[in-house]
């Protein structure tokens, strides 16, 4: 049997198959020296990057010998299939002097590695997941790591030690005869001897969605939520504080099938999407006190807002959205990929909208993404597109060549006002995504810290896949000097901003 040499940097695909003997659901081979693939051709050649990944692999099996590659059939909440290879195993966790081998697979997306894996833990029948910080009620996996991924930096060793590091603080599983107790103690002992079963339901759940501020951004997001037929039940909150509202009586008048109208936060508990359109303008002259004014208002509803929708998206409208975005995330305490901004979403679909009907005569499939602030200091980047998928092939920056088609677009792109019932259409798109799990890429307003060098706690608009966990950010791009300048004025712009406000 060939082998593929670890130390080359490139492993060619015909030399790869050669000789290798190719069974229908395994990958792998196995061996006590070194990682051997025999990997079908069917699975293989659905991955963008196979050599990297190839290689990526290999160094994982150096360092976990019991992590094997297989492949499978991968569904999304959407029922859409596709196959695709998947890391199964144990990782070795330590809790109070005690050894335990925790069960997880991970899912490999097919621009792996340059996007993240899909983590799940993998409990057998015996077992109980104790959700937690890292860890959502179906075992799917949170971590810092996966939201700030950016290869080669980030790497799966990278992120199994993590994990590892993660999960001795905080066990993830128990036996069920603990499980009322919820002691850590009583993780199960003899998972080191799991056997590794596929399997497992996802159990319906009433869709509810709830958005907080009635005024016309509110009504505007409510119209266009139901329009897109995606929830079962929708909460408009029209909250006292909020100096937007006076539309939620004609909603009541009205009687929309399906919408509930209340003045009480605790109408949202259970809520898979909060989208917060409340704004508490006051009558000050200065920037800064306008902003301050809508912190203080956050700081009454949105810790409420998490506490009773601990698994829920917020979905901040409010602005300035990238400060907004920000102090939703740290009130909230909630991971950042549960608290994203609206961003420029409605930029970006219009401005793809622009080049590929109005200024290309045949649809070239490329999608360009408005990211930043919502400023002068937008950028724009490109990205093509698979042929009838939302799966990014290539994320890149304006280049020269490229550049006269963009300044067109983006000069056809001013004047195109956010009105209200643009914002709630984005505002639909974005909530469509998160509670269907569609794992379409939206821009929108996520934590930047990591991505291109950025080293501040700053919330920019970057393209993030979305799905009912919340939003996966893609790995970031070099951009030119002009535009690196605009991203790194809004950074600096931000921090000092928040130096002046009360938190």
């Amino acid at each position: 049997m060939k082998k593929a040499d670890p130390k080359s940097q490139t492993f060619g695909y015909s030399s790869l198959l050669n000789g290798i003997v190719q069974k229908k659901h395994s990958i792998y081979s196995g061996s006590d020296n070194g990682f051997q693939l025999g990997i079908c051709e069917k699975v293989l050649s659905k991955y963008k990057f196979r050599d990297v990944a190839i290689e990526e692999l290999q160094k994982v099996s150096r360092l976990h010998h019991d992590m094997k590659v297989i492949s499978g059939t991968y569904m999304s909440s959407d029922s859409l299939q596709k196959d695709l290879l998947k890391l199964i195993g144990n990782i070795p966790v330590r809790y109070q002097g005690r050894s335990y081998n925790l069960p997880i697979l991970l899912w490999l997306l097919e621009s792996f590695p340059f996007t993240p894996p899909v983590c799940f833990l993998r409990p057998t029948s015996s077992m109980v997941i104790r959700e937690g910080k890292h860890v959502d009620s179906k075992g799917r996996i949170h971590l810092p790591g996966l939201h700030n991924w950016d290869h080669p930096k980030s790497t799966v060793n990278g992120l199994l030690a993590e994990m590892i590091a993660k999960f001795e603080e905080e066990p993830p599983l128990a036996t069920k005869s603990s499980a009322q107790s919820d002691n850590p103690n009583d993780l199960l002992a003899y998972v080191s001897n799991l056997a590794l079963n596929e399997g497992g339901n996802r159990l319906d759940q009433e869709v509810k969605v709830s958005v907080i501020g009635g005024g016309d951004l509110g009504i505007a997001a409510v119209l266009s939520i139901m329009a897109k037929s995606c929830v079962d039940k929708l909460v408009l909150i029209d909250i006292p504080e909020s100096s937007t509202k006076g539309g939620t009586m004609d909603l009541e008048i009205f009687s929309l099938p399906k919408v509930e109208v209340s003045k009480d936060l605790s109408a949202s508990a259970g809520s898979k999407v909060v989208v917060i359109t409340a704004n508490a303008w006051s009558d000050e002259q200065s920037y800064l006190s306008v902003v301050q004014t809508n912190v203080d208002m956050y700081r009454g509803i949105i810790p409420r807002l998490a506490q009773l929708s601990p698994k829920a998206v917020l979905l901040i409208a409010s602005q300035p959205v990238d400060i907004m975005t920000r102090v939703a995330w740290r009130q909230s305490h909630l991971p950042p990929t549960q608290v994203i901004g609206m961003g420029c979403n409605l930029d970006s679909e219009r401005l793809s909208h622009i080049i590929n009907i109005s200024l290309v005569a045949n649809n070239t499939g490329k999608q360009a993404w408005v990211i930043g602030e919502l400023s002068e200091n937008k950028v724009a980047l490109w990205g093509s597109m698979g042929p009838g998928t939302d799966q990014l092939q290539a994320l890149t920056p304006v280049s020269n060549s490229t550049k006269p088609l963009m300044d067109r677009a983006l000069e056809m792109l001013k004047g195109r006002g956010q009105r209200s019932w643009s914002v709630g259409l984005s505002i639909a798109d974005i909530t469509h995504s998160i509670v269907t799990d569609k794992k379409k890429i939206h821009s929108v307003t996520t934590l930047a810290e990591g991505w291109g060098g950025i080293s501040s706690k700053v919330f920019l608009s970057l393209p993030c896949i979305l799905g009912e966990n919340g939003s996966t950010r893609l790995p970031g791009v070099a951009l030119g000097s002009e535009d690196e300048m605009k991203l790194r004025e809004s950074v600096a712009c931000q921090v000092n901003l928040f130096m002046q406000l009360r938190l």
